[in-house]
């Protein structure tokens, strides 16, 4: 007959009830949000975001800014922490697909556990507003035609989502021109005003920050609430001068806070009930209009299926940025 030892059965509920106060109180420090860009208005939506967690949380949340390898540094680092809850990863679109999809992370978006979508960013083709060469989209590509490789552009680093989405449209249209990767957009825009860059990328926050001194030719999308972001310019689906091949979120930059797969389940709800509750929250809601940047807010439940279709257009699309480089080779 077995004995109770109450000795045992005591220090027995202690542990338990040990583990029970520690879930309970997750979290008991500061949570990292592992950033992949510089700072700048990108890093600033993280930040909003993390803010409005943190108020939810009682801790602070604070996001750590990682540039490096297009994503694939700052991927790298949340997932060699600890799956504890304490990191978050604001996984955007472009290490978690693209970077992977060209071989330069050995990981994807399976490698993470999903909290929700925070944004996307629309990508266009924006010149500078006093280039009287191109007054709209169907010129520019006249213009490269009439011109192979002769114009210079920047979609920010060198294969990052605009560029993937620049590249679809040369290879669309059969033109190309020269890429100068550069390290942020504000550097690429005082060399298109100096004449160095002819065109180059831009999302509605930088857009809108500089109007006085750009120009939108086309948005890279086929959705309406781009063309209204973007306040009515054309879009690229729309032009009789391309038949452009992504559709969807698959042109567009956007991110999704997810944590390290292993993160206990507990401490996974807990951010993600704090996360929906920010995301409702007016402040957030405002700042993200404010930018024009789509706030998404797709549950946990959507990730595997949303990424996983966003992967499968881009897995021929990124094979556009080969094309363009030997397309370029091939005319200098």
């Amino acid at each position: 007959m077995p004995i109770f030892n109450l000795k045992s059965a005591l220090a027995g509920l202690a542990l338990a009830a040990a583990a029970t106060t520690a879930q309970a109180e997750f979290p008991e420090r500061d949570i990292e949000v592992i950033f992949p860009w510089p700072p700048g208005v990108t890093m600033t939506s993280s930040q909003v975001m993390a803010e409005a967690m943190s108020e939810e949380l009682g801790v602070n949340v604070t996001v750590i800014s990682t540039p490096g390898g297009t994503g694939v540094k700052a991927m790298e680092t949340a997932m060699n922490r600890p799956a504890d809850g304490y990191t978050i990863f604001d996984g955007w679109v472009a290490p978690m697909v693209v970077q992977s999809l060209l071989g330069n992370i050995d990981a994807d978006h399976t490698a993470f556990t999903p909290l929700y979508a925070l944004g996307a960013v629309p990508n266009s083709v924006i010149v500078r507003a006093d280039d009287d060469r191109f007054p709209d989209f169907e010129s520019l590509v006249q213009y490269m035609k009439d011109n192979p490789g002769d114009l210079r552009y920047t979609s920010g680093a060198y294969g990052n989502l605009p560029h993937v989405g620049l590249a679809n449209m040369f290879k669309a249209t059969d033109t190309v021109a020269q890429h100068v990767p550069y390290a942020g957009l504000e550097e690429a825009l005082k060399d298109m005003r100096g004449g160095i860059l002819d065109f180059m990328a831009g999302n509605p926050g930088f857009v809108r920050a500089n109007s006085e001194h750009v120009r939108v030719l086309t948005a890279l999308s086929d959705l309406q609430s781009v063309q209204d972001i973007f306040g009515g310019v054309p879009l690229i689906a729309e032009s009789e001068a391309v038949d452009y091949p992504l559709t969807g979120l698959a042109p567009m930059g956007w991110s999704w806070y997810v944590v390290p797969n292993g993160t206990p389940e507990e401490h996974v709800e807990v951010l993600r009930e704090a996360m929906a509750a920010a995301l409702e929250r007016p402040e957030v809601k405002g700042y993200f209009e404010s930018i024009g940047r789509p706030l998404l807010g797709y549950p946990p439940e959507d990730y595997i299926e949303t990424v996983d279709a966003v992967r499968e257009q881009l897995s021929t699309a990124t094979d556009a940025i080969e094309w363009e480089a030997e397309k370029l080779g091939s005319i200098q």
